[in-house]
Order: C-alpha cells, then sequence, then structure tokens
C-alpha cells in the first residue's frame, strides 16, 4: 500500500472520529471558545510532537510489522516494548467500542423507532430564563449494549475477510466523513439563512462574545447538564473526553508490515492527517462558538447534524459511517499488534496468537473482539474515553522517550531520513504525555503506569531474553566508556576499592573437556561480592594454535557464559588461545581490563594432584603464575578443598580462622567480612591469629591488633601465637620432640623427596647449576610444617582457615616450593591461601 490509503486514510478515519460529531459542540458550551482553543492546541501539540518522533524512528532503517510496539521495542528494549506495546493494544481495542457506542448512539437518535427499551429522560429547567421546563431524552443502556454487540460481531466478520477487503471499503466509509463534514460548514455558514431553531443563531459576533468564556457545571451520565449530576466537568476532565479525538496516529505505522515504502509513506501520511486535522478541529471551535447558544451547545448531542445541510440524515449517515470506518480501523491494527508481539517469541504465554507472515491474524482477532464486545456492555462514552486517552498517552509517551533517547545517545547507526527532529522536541512531547495524563486523572495515570510496570516485571522474569540493539544497551556502552575515562588509570583509594576477581577456571587439566569450570568455583567468586556488587572474570586457556583452536575457544567460551548464567554469577567469560599455560596467563594478567577497571585478584584451585606423573608440568606453571601476579601487583587466593566449599543454601557454623603472617594490605581481614557476609557463612564468627616469635611481647601485639580492628570497623577475637623461629630450632636439640610423630614422618619424606629431586635436576641436562642448600630448605620445611600443626591444633573444626601464602623463595626450584606449600595445607580440609598487595584495600579513615 502506498501513502494515501495505506497510512493518510486510516489515520483521518481513526483521528476524525465519534468525538467530533457529537462531543465537540458540547465540549465548545461547556468549555467556551477560548479554552476549547486551548484545549485543541494542547492535544494536536502533543500528537504533532509525537508525529515527528514516529517520523525519525520509522525512517531509521526497514520497519516490519508492529507499528509503534516495533519502535518502542527496537529502540528502549523488549521489555519495554512489549509493556507498552501490550498497553497500545488494549488502547486500540477498547477504542473500537467507543467508536461502535458512537455509531450506535447515533443510530438510535436518528431512528427512535429503533429503541427496544425505554429511553432515558432529563428534566431542564436551569439553562434558560423561561419557566417552561424542558423532557431531553437519551437512548437506554440495554439498547446501546445490544446494538453495540451486534455490531461488533459484524464487523469482527469483516475483519475476519482480511485487510485486502477493509482497503477496498475504507474509501466509502471515507467519502461520506469528508462529505459530510462540508456539509456541517455549508450549513453553519447558511444557519442565519434557514429556519433552524430560535437558539442557533447563525454565525453572530454577539453569540461569539457570550461563548468565549467557560461554565463548567455537573451534568447527568448522559452528558446534559443538571444540578444535581454525578460528573462535574472542568478543563481537566474534557482533557480526557477529547483526546481520544486526536489520537489514531499510529493507524498508519499499525500497518507497517503492508506498506509499499514505509519511510516515505509513515512521516507524510501521519504528518499530514495531524495537519488537516488540527486545522479542521480549530476552525470548528470558531464556528461552533459562533453559531449557537450555550444553551443549544450543551442540550444537543447532534447538533451537527441539526445545522448540517440541507437534512440532518446526511450527517447521521456520515457520522454513523465515521465511526464505523474508525472501528473497523481498530480492530483491524489490534490484532496486528498483537501478533506482532507474539511473533517476537518473547512472552511464551502469547504463543497462541503467533501468525506466519503474510498471514491474518484471526486468533488475535478474536480475542480483539472479545475485549472490545467487553468494553461495549459498559455502554457509557464519557467512561470508556479517558481510558483510552491513557493508554494512547502512554504509547506516545514511549515514542518520544525512543527518539529523545536514540537522538541523546546518537549512536552510529542512528541516521534518520526525516531531519525536522531535536531529541528536545521529543523531550518536551514525552513530558507533556505524562502532564496531560496527570491533568486528566492521577488515578488513571497510576494505575496504567503501574500496569504496564507489572507487564515489564513479568516480561523481565518470564521472558525469553532477547538482544535488538536498544537504546539502554547504547546508553549503557556510554556510561561505561564515560565511567571508564572518569576513573582514568590513577591508584583506587581503598574506600573505592572493589574485589574484580579473575576466577582461573581449568588451570590443571583436570576437568573434562564439557565442564567449562568448576562447579564450586562460581560459589566461591559469589563470596567475594559484597550484596552482589562487583564484577568476576572467568578465564580458561586453551593450549595449542590459534589458527587450529578459534572455534573450539568460541564453543569454550559461549559454553562458560551459560555456566556463568547458570549460576548467577556477575561476570564475564574470556577463553584464551596460547602456547600453555604460562605464556596464555602472562598475557591474561598485562592485557585483561582497562584503566581502573582490571582484575585484581587472581583465584585458583590448588593442585592436588601436581605430584601425579601426567601433571609433571604443574609445579612450574604454579610458581610461574604466582610470580607473574606479584610482578603485575595482582593478588592470589589460593582455594584448597573446593569440592567441599558450601553454596548458598548450606549454613556453616564455627569460626573463620585467619592466620595473619605477613602484610597484606588487609586483603585477608577483608576477604572474611566478604565471606561473613554471605548467608552461608553469617553465623560463624572471626578469629584473628598473629603468629609471633617467642621473644615478642605477645599481650602488646594483641592489643595492637585488637585496636588496629576496632578502628577498622571489624569485630573479631584476636589470638596470638608463638613459634620459635629457625634458629631457635637449631640451638634447641629437644625441639624436635614436641612435635608431632606423624609431622616429623612427612617432614622427612619431604625432605626425602627434595633431595632426591635435587639429584635428578643435577644429572639432567637442562638444570645442571641447581644449587641444594639443605639447611634452607630445613628452615622452610620447619616452618611450614610447624604452620600446619598450630592450624590442626587451633582449627581444626574451622568453617574455613585463611592463611597468608609464601611467597616462592628465588633461588629454589619449583618442585621444593610445591612440596613446601603441600606441607603447609596437609590435613586442612578447606583452606585459602591468600598473597595480598603492596598497598592497602581496607582504611581506617571515614
Amino acid at each position: 500500500m502506498g501513502t494515501l490509503m495505506g497510512v493518510f486514510i486510516p489515520c483521518l478515519q481513526n483521528i476524525l472520529g465519534i468525538i467530533f460529531y457529537i462531543r465537540f459542540s458540547w465540549i465548545v458550551g461547556i468549555a467556551g471558545i477560548a479554552q476549547s482553543l486551548l484545549l485543541v492546541s494542547l492535544c494536536c501539540l502533543c500528537t504533532f510532537l509525537t508525529g515527528l518522533s514516529l517520523s525519525a524512528i520509522a525512517t531509521n532503517g526497514a520497519m516490519k510489522g508492529g507499528g509503534p510496539y516495533y519502535l518502542i521495542g527496537r529502540a528502549l528494549g523488549p521489555e519495554v516494548g512489549i509493556s507498552i506495546g501490550l498497553c497500545f493494544f488494549l488502547g486500540n481495542a477498547i477504542a473500537g467500542s467507543l467508536y461502535i457506542l458512537g455509531a450506535v448512539e447515533t443510530f438510535l437518535d436518528a431512528i427512535p423507532g429503533a429503541r427496544i427499551f425505554k429511553e432515558s429522560a432529563t428534566l431542564i429547567d436551569d439553562l434558560s430564563p423561561s419557566p417552561q421546563i424542558e423532557v431531553l431524552s437519551s437512548p437506554n443502556l440495554h439498547d446501546l449494549q445490544v446494538y453495540g454487540v451486534l455490531v461488533t460481531v459484524v464487523l469482527c466478520l469483516v475483519v475476519f475477510g482480511g485487510v485486502k477487503i477493509i482497503n477496498r471499503v475504507a474509501p466509502a466509509f471515507l467519502v461520506p466523513v469528508l462529505l459530510s463534514v462540508f456539509l456541517i460548514f455549508i450549513g453553519i455558514l447558511s444557519a442565519s439563512h434557514r429556519n433552524l431553531s430560535s437558539e442557533i443563531t447563525g454565525l453572530r459576533l454577539s453569540t461569539f462574545k457570550r461563548n468565549w468564556g467557560s461554565e463548567y457545571q455537573h451534568t447527568n451520565r448522559d452528558g446534559i447538564p443538571a444540578p444535581d449530576g454525578i460528573i462535574y466537568w472542568n478543563m481537566e476532565a474534557l482533557l480526557g473526553l477529547f483526546f481520544p479525538a486526536v489520537t489514531g496516529i499510529m493507524a498508519g505505522s499499525n500497518r507497517s508490515a503492508s506498506l509499499k515504502d514505509t519511510q516515505r509513506s509513515i512521516p507524510i501520511g501521519t504528518l499530514a492527517a495531524i495537519g488537516s486535522t488540527t486545522i479542521l478541529y480549530l476552525v470548528s471551535v470558531f464556528m461552533f462558538g459562533a453559531v449557537a447558544t450555550r444553551k443549544e451547545l450543551l442540550t444537543n448531542r447532534l447538533l451537527t447534524a441539526t445545522v448540517a445541510w440541507p437534512d440532518p440524515a446526511v450527517v447521521q449517515i456520515g457520522v454513523i459511517l465515521s465511526t464505523l470506518g474508525a472501528a473497523l480501523q481498530s480492530l483491524t491494527g489490534a490484532p496486528r499488534l498483537l501478533a506482532a508481539i507474539a511473533n517476537d517469541d518473547i512472552l511464551p504465554v502469547l504463543n497462541y496468537f503467533k501468525t506466519p507472515d503474510g498471514g491474518e491474524p484471526h486468533q488475535a482477532t478474536l480475542f480483539t473482539s472479545l475485549i472490545c464486545a467487553a468494553c461495549v456492555i459498559i455502554g457509557s462514552l464519557d467512561v470508556i474515553s479517558p481510558v483510552i486517552t491513557m493508554f494512547f498517552l502512554l504509547c506516545y509517551g514511549g515514542v518520544n522517550l525512543s527518539c529523545f533517547l536514540l537522538d541523546l545517545l546518537d549512536a552510529p547507526s542512528w541516521r534518520p531520513r526525516w531531519k525536522f527532529h531535536h531529541w528536545s522536541f521529543s523531550l518536551a512531547g514525552a513530558l507533556l504525555c505524562l502532564v496531560i495524563m496527570f491533568l486528566i486523572s492521577w488515578t488513571f495515570t497510576i494505575t496504567s503506569l503501574v500496569l504496564a510496570s507489572l507487564i515489564y516485571y513479568y516480561v523481565s522474569i518470564r521472558g525469553k531474553a532477547g538482544d535488538w540493539g536498544d537504546g539502554f544497551k547504547s546508553a549503557y556502552f556510554q556510561l561505561a566508556l564515560r565511567s571508564l575515562r572518569s576513573l582514568g588509570g590513577n591508584q583506587v583509594h581503598p574506600k573505592n576499592w572493589y574485589p574484580i576477581p579473575l576466577i582461573f577456571c581449568k588451570p590443571w587439566g583436570i576437568l573434562p573437556p564439557d565442564v567449562p569450570c568448576h562447579p564450586k568455583l562460581a560459589d566461591f567468586a559469589n563470596c567475594m561480592r559484597k550484596k552482589g556488587r562487583g564484577m568476576s572474570i572467568f578465564v580458561s586457556i586453551l593450549e595449542g594454535n590459534y589458527r587450529d583452536k578459534a572455534e573450539e575457544a568460541r564453543q569454550a567460551s559461549r559454553l562458560l557464559t551459560k555456566y556463568i548464567d547458570y549460576k548467577n554469577c556477575e561476570g564475564v567469560s574470556e577463553v584464551i588461545i596460547a602456547k600453555n599455560i604460562s605464556q596464555g596467563f602472562r598475557g591474561i594478567v598485562q592485557t585483561m581490563g582497562l584503566a581502573n577497571l582490571k582484575p585484581n585478584i587472581v583465584c585458583m584451585r590448588y593442585p592436588e594432584i601436581w605430584r601425579e606423573g601426567s601433571a609433571n608440568n604443574i609445579p612450574d606453571s604454579f610458581v610461574s603464575i604466582i610470580n607473574d601476579c606479584a610482578i603485575a601487583n595482582k593478588a592470589v587466593v589460593i582455594v584448597k578443598g573446593l569440592d567441599e566449599w558450601p553454596n548458598e543454601y548450606q549454613k556453616q557454623y564455627g569460626t573463620i580462622d585467619l592466620y595473619w603472617i605477613v602484610r597484606d594490605g588487609g586483603l585477608m581481614l577483608l576477604l572474611s567480612q566478604l565471606l561473613r557476609a554471605r548467608d552461608s557463612f553469617e553465623n560463624c564468627k572471626i578469629q584473628v591469629f598473629c603468629i609471633a616469635e617467642e621473644d615478642m611481647e605477645a599481650e602488646e601485639l594483641k592489643a595492637d591488633v585488637k585496636k588496629f580492628l576496632y578502628d577498622l570497623r571489624m569485630q573479631a577475637e584476636v589470638i596470638v601465637v608463638t613459634m620459635k623461629s629457625w634458629e631457635a630450632h637449631r640451638q634447641d636439640s629437644e625441639a624436635e620432640m614436641a612435635v608431632r610423630e606423624d609431622a616429623m614422618d612427612a617432614f622427612s619424606k619431604s625432605r626425602k623427596r627434595i633431595a632426591a629431586h635435587a639429584e635428578y635436576l643435577r644429572s639432567s641436562n637442562v638444570h645442571k647449576n641447581v644449587q641444594y642448600n639443605e639447611q634452607q630448605v630445613d628452615k622452610f620445611l620447619y616452618t611450614t610444617l610447624k604452620l600446619n600443626n598450630i592450624i590442626l591444633r587451633y582449627s581444626r573444626m574451622a568453617a574455613v582457615v585463611l592463611v597468608s601464602l609464601p611467597p616462592p623463595p628465588p633461588q629454589h626450584p619449583s618442585y621444593f616450593y610445591m612440596e613446601y606449600v603441600d606441607l603447609l595445607v596437609d590435613g586442612i580440609p578447606r583452606l585459602l591461601m591468600v598473597r595480598g598487595y603492596t598497598r592497602d584495600v581496607i582504611t581506617i579513615f571515614t
């Protein structure tokens, strides 16, 4: 379809509807000419600004079916698009009932003999100085209901015939409408020369002056003035009544799937319809205000028919055809909108309304007709009109907000062919929609916003994920860039420090290929976030050639992302291809992240399998990673007993024990607080063990640590444990008797393995220059063994133990270091070895 038949005529039919024929003269009578002009200008300005926004979005690329839903959804995301789209669908479905009731009301006024039930009567005695009492009749509510349902069924059958049939009959509905409008103006211009009612004065200045001001008052449910009427009309109430007379501007975009050239037809057709009807309404205010007295304006609901030339029947036919044509357009556009929402496959509950490409949405049409019939049973135009207004204003506000966001972000893909737009116009349009909503009724406004919010929440919970490149994603991207620039490269203050763990998923190759990460690593990563704030980076390294492994890496990254989503972990996945683990990690630690948004803690599992024959390279990789972290100033957390790590539902009791040996910037203290903030560790208390030599003042050390923890707002019990130094141990020949027999056995075995490995290295061609200092080895073995003994003595029942990770000795082979660490962690079921920063991550200052 082209611009005329596809956009202009549907928009004109929807805009020029029942309100103009049977309520517009009444609005002029009650609001006066001045405020009627303000009312029309305000409503038309809202639709004009919305039309500009609609034109800009519609010309920014190809447009599928769904009209405003498609535009809003692609600009603000599927959640906002569906919530506003469903409200707009309800607005269109209910609008159909408004037009049907208008047609039935006009029909019953034109042919009183067709009434089945007794008509309603209203006494009028306060609009004229004459003591004569007038009786004004109006159709019975049951007549409106019966005829309204019958017309709904007939129109539904016509819509079932398809959009081609509707397009063929559309001119038959529109031509009489335009003719009737022309005859109304002819009748107004010639009213003074015709023998009409005494209250119809013709175009006179005196009548114009008397009708200039407003006369707000009470009316009954039929709009007839009555001092004891149940409805009081003011400017705000009239906004709700009149605004449906300017809606319908989306009728063309609702048929976007059927248009030949959407980017040309929608702007031209929509704005032409808005402009022509705006001029018509403004001229009509002056015409109606100058042609009849206020009494006639308020009591003659079909004044347009009364003044029409040559006979009222011309306008009555035009009214009926106009309203039926508008109802037909609503019953055609609403099902297609619902079908477009269903076809996007975001909400499974709407799958029943899916329609194949090129097919007719029969199920959606039937559902729309049921909603329309239910509203017809209400039987009151003045009750239905404000509800429709809210839904339409919500949609118009969404279109304006979409254009505002896209214009403000100005992404490279934002290149609309329609150049007459600016973000300020869209913002003004969105604010104007919101202001009109609250002016009409804050109760209806809150209700409609709550309904849209509930649909938004339902879509976000139940809906399928969809990435449409919406404006919010672009806003997040630009906000992230701006935040990164503001962070800069300066050192983060301890008060603003957040842990950004780099989770090393498969460093030792002990998981099957289809398992992307250890199941408990994500649970541990969640323990390092406070109240959900923070981000983790899950990294896996594939050994091999980049060209050969590229596709495998992409598949592994998708699998790892699914794992992260399944574990509800806030994080991203990265899969790196390198020749070996050490080179891959060295590249990661240098390049991962931007500015200050870089991983600051490396977390990985302790390699319990390092002694196995197939794991000969694990000691070298392990030591290399720890040394690289030290060079890059990254903290390290090694998790032992990962298989036993609790999830969020497994409550832990006992203590969180910290063995604070070396300065780590407070990282170990901070980790203990983060652990305790989790539900699984909330019942545990913290114990801080300070390791001191025998000649140190234990009580003084304990007091200093307590004061430090108090200043840090951390609750913990402080325990000072003394341990002999290596020099004191060498002087005391009986010291070994204090060590457990099994510990001495482990000590002896480690010493023998180290000596054997040193001999192996010397005998090989690669490590001929390795130096084996027995006293240094014994010193490290003694220290780790003694610390292990203390941990087992005090923390055997602890929920988790945190201990400082000893740095690898510079001149010792990696195998030696693994023996030292293995002796330290022996027999401890759940342990975190922590190596912190050279700078603080906590502070005592406010």
